[in-house]
């Protein structure tokens, strides 16, 4: 009889070690390893230097070595047919990939893939449809509330990678599988209980093998932790070729999915959608929706013009600024980064002379976007500015600009695609860095956008002038 190996498996960031710690070694997690069981030589957990089988085997076999300047093989894709998603997936599904979509619990990742099976099987493409959280039953009256009715998807309800595996092989080859969720699957070969990192692990590893041995392009559905990071530990991003998140507050009825990574298109890229009573719905024009409620007589509000992977979009900047009663003032930012926030503050009262350390701060990207761009920060500060002095901006106007801690307004990229959408919405006067005049392309993108009233800054102390009184 084989030996059972015990190993312990942390379940912050995925490391094995066979003796248990209070505190994991590789992230410094604590109390995060997990027991966990293996059988003797099958065990998921043995090196494969310790394998003199294995090593044996290996020592006949010789690599084909070629020429990296060879000819290269196309990749076909499938176009989905959602042009939010092919956008996202940089011009559709490739045939043989495997792409994992994160999210949080009811943001919509079932209802996507769902919609993409449908669009697909009017398409003619063979598709599986692989339930692990809900029965048969359960997912033929959602994709009947959806009006979803396609008899050539076929579907099933397990949680057994190796029943998965053998089925589809049995069977005629699909050209897509749907695996909804990852968390849920489980291999025979591990002891583990279905979620914990091996299980996860090991169930994606042997999918993303199976779907590229047998050319099938894989769609896997995975949870995410409360720190909205991939559940199961990076590596599991590291497997597959896309990794797409699906973001957005429950409360509201945009969703983004946007790419975190692409081996076959742009990362970054973004699609929106929007979540109604029969599934989502695509959004053509961003900035239109993201401005729907923006007053422009209102103080504090201040409209950046930022870019989202190749796509310009326009978003609402709110700032609050209030007296505060506690020794540390609060500072509360919905949808950019705090630490930016904090240096905005602090260039602000040292370049400009806007003292804002006794008072409340609250920043909100109105719509539930996430801003990452450093361009943002002349908006933020115009914001803060608006909202401290209690006076708007002068109505159609957008800001776009990065600030450094001398209080200098730097270059920021892709001007004229941002400029273009700013003037498609109707905004007139456009706040953008004096840097940016030396591109010798801008003297032509001031002649073609001759209706926009570009106003240049080089330091924070020029907006001095813009915010002055009447």
């Amino acid at each position: 009889m084989t030996k059972n190996k015990t190993a312990y498996s942390c379940q912050n960031c995925g490391a094995v070690h066979f003796k248990w710690a209070g505190k994991c070694p590789d992230c410094g997690a604590w109390n995060s390893f997990v027991e966990e069981f293996a059988e003797g030589g099958n065990s998921h957990f043995t090196r494969i230097s310790d394998d003199k089988k294995s090593a044996k085997k290996a020592d006949g076999k010789k690599l084909e070595l070629v020429k990296l300047n060879g000819e290269a093989q196309d990749f076909p894709r499938i176009q989905v047919g959602i042009n939010e998603l092919d956008r996202v997936l940089g011009g559709g599904l490739v045939q043989g990939s495997v792409v994992l979509i994160g999210g949080d619990p009811g943001i919509g990742k079932s209802t996507l893939l769902l919609q993409t099976a449908e669009s697909l099987a009017k398409k003619k493409v063979k598709i599986i449809y692989i339930s692990g959280e809900e029965s048969v039953d359960q997912v033929r009256l959602r994709a009947k509330r959806m009006g979803i009715d396609q008899d050539s998807i076929e579907m099933a309800s397990t949680t057994n990678v190796g029943e998965i595996v053998s089925s589809i092989q049995a069977g005629k080859q699909p050209t897509v599988v749907v695996i909804d969720s990852i968390q849920t699957m489980f291999l025979d070969e591990l002891n583990s209980a279905p979620g914990t990192v091996s299980q996860v692990r090991a169930a994606a590893g042997e999918l993303t093998i199976f779907a590229k041995k047998s050319n099938i392009t894989l769609l896997i559905v995975s949870h995410v932790t409360k720190d909205g990071q991939i559940a199961g530990p990076k590596v599991l991003e590291h497997m597959v070729d896309t990794v797409l998140y699906f973001e957005g507050e429950k409360d509201l009825s945009f969703r983004i999915l946007r790419a975190q990574k692409n081996r076959f298109g742009a990362a970054n890229e973004i699609g929106v959608f929007e979540m109604n009573e029969i599934g989502l719905s695509e959004v053509s024009n961003p900035s239109e929706l993201f401005l729907t409620s923006y007053d422009r007589e209102t103080s504090g509000s201040v409209v950046f013009a930022g870019v989202e992977g190749s796509r310009p979009i326009l978003v609402e900047i709110q700032a609050l600024v209030s007296p505060s009663f506690i020794p540390t003032p609060r500072r509360a930012v919905v949808g950019w980064d705090s630490n930016r926030l904090a240096m905005i503050i602090a260039v602000l009262g040292n370049r400009f002379g806007l003292n804002l350390f006794d008072k409340e701060v609250y920043l909100n990207i109105v719509g539930g976007l996430k801003v990452e761009e450093t361009a943002a920060d002349l908006a933020v500060a115009c914001a803060l500015i608006s909202a401290a002095r209690d006076i708007a901006l002068p109505s159609n106007t957008i800001a776009i600009g990065e600030i450094g801690l001398s209080g200098e307004i730097r270059m920021v990229s892709n001007l004229e695609g941002r400029l273009k959408e700013a003037a498609k919405l109707g905004f007139k006067n456009c706040l953008i860095p004096k840097a940016n005049e030396k591109n010798k392309n801008f003297s032509n993108l001031k002649k073609s956008l001759a209706e926009l009233n570009l106003q240049t800054v080089s330091h924070v102390r020029d907006l001095a002038k813009i915010f002055k009184k009447n």
